[in-house]
């Protein structure tokens, strides 16, 4: 491991820079790579994986992790889902021929699984229901094509993670949390719905972890167990943020339901987005567990899952770090 030399392509956002941060502690030479700068990087290189001919530098490295995508869910047009992560894998597999690099370690989703049933795990059949999830399923058979064109010397690591929340990250895991912080939370049904979750400095040290893995495929989904409920979530954040012990003011299921279809109106007859909306108190109520077999191996997460969960408050609510990076995200 001492000798790779690992080019981390999406090495500005929110999982690269955890990741940086890691290498940068563990002394490993890496070079970030993205359309940004990274500021914490000793070495950047800017890069396009839409062009095949921005990473034809990459004739140093011995491993590529990428960690760039299109995400969110109001890209525009559909094809940049295609453009970045299909044809973003077919350009990096095609530089890892020419330059003979034999490992690359993918960061796809579990939503490549759709709404699956409870505690699916890696063997789970794909059934995506957005452009995001099929472009990462789609983006992850490129990859396993590379890796069947010369399976005793190539290693690819594909790694499914579940929502990854943490300090800076400005998706709905953080929404949540806001909401509780500012005394807006309201707790819709009875909470027992378990929420799969991931912490970013695990995800960052998993990927850390997989570049010790030898030739062959391997893939995993990551999750940080056990799972959280509803309830607990809340109780830990309002526990951490103001010593209470309970989730706050409760409505019933369908009065939730209610509340989240007038807001659909109420957008519609305005044109304006809502924070909230039928979808996502859907969401809310729902079930999303996976499983994972990250168990199996060696692999010790540094921080639980409720200590992924206090650094996070703290950083964002307790603590003054209005000047720090923030990553946006669907």
């Amino acid at each position: 491991m001492k000798n790779q030399k690992v080019y981390i392509i999406g090495g500005s956002g929110f999982i690269g820079t955890s990741l940086s941060k890691l290498f940068n502690k563990k002394k490993i030479q890496y070079t970030s790579c993205d359309l940004h700068q990274n500021p914490i990087a000793k070495k950047n290189l800017r890069i396009d994986i839409e062009n095949t001919e921005s990473l034809i530098n990459f004739s140093d490295a011995n491993v590529i992790i990428n960690l760039a995508a299109i995400h969110r869910d109001d890209v525009y047009p559909l094809s940049r889902y295609d453009d970045v992560n299909i044809q973003g894998a077919v350009n990096i597999c095609e530089v890892a021929r020419i330059h003979k690099i034999h490992k690359i370690i993918f960061t796809s989703s579990v939503a490549i699984y759709g709404f699956a049933p409870p505690g699916t795990d890696e063997s789970g059949k794909p059934n995506y229901f957005n452009d995001y999830g099929r472009s990462k399923f789609l983006a992850e058979q490129v990859y396993k094509k590379w890796q069947a064109e010369d399976p005793g010397n190539r290693t690819l690591v594909i790694v499914r993670p579940t929502v990854v929340f943490g300090e800076g990250n400005r998706g709905n895991v953080y929404n949540l949390l806001n909401q509780v912080a500012q005394g807006r939370f309201v707790m819709f049904g009875k909470g027992q719905n378990r929420k799969s979750m991931a912490y970013v400095e695990n995800v960052a040290s998993f990927l850390d972890y997989s570049l010790s893995f030898k030739p062959g495929l391997h893939i995993y989904n990551y999750i940080d167990k056990p799972d959280f409920d509803m309830n607990t979530l809340v109780c830990e954040a309002r526990k951490v943020l103001f010593g209470k012990n309970n989730v706050g003011f409760r409505l019933p299921e369908f009065l939730g339901i209610s509340i989240g279809y007038f807001a659909d109106l109420v957008a519609k007859i305005t044109s304006k987005k809502l924070p909230i909306s039928s979808i996502r108190v859907k969401k809310f109520m729902g079930i999303t567990q996976f499983s994972s077999s990250v168990s199996e191996t060696d692999f010790l997460p540094p921080f639980s899952l409720k200590e992924g969960l206090t650094r996070t408050l703290r950083y964002e609510f307790l603590e003054d770090n209005s000047d720090k990076k923030t990553f946006e995200a669907e």
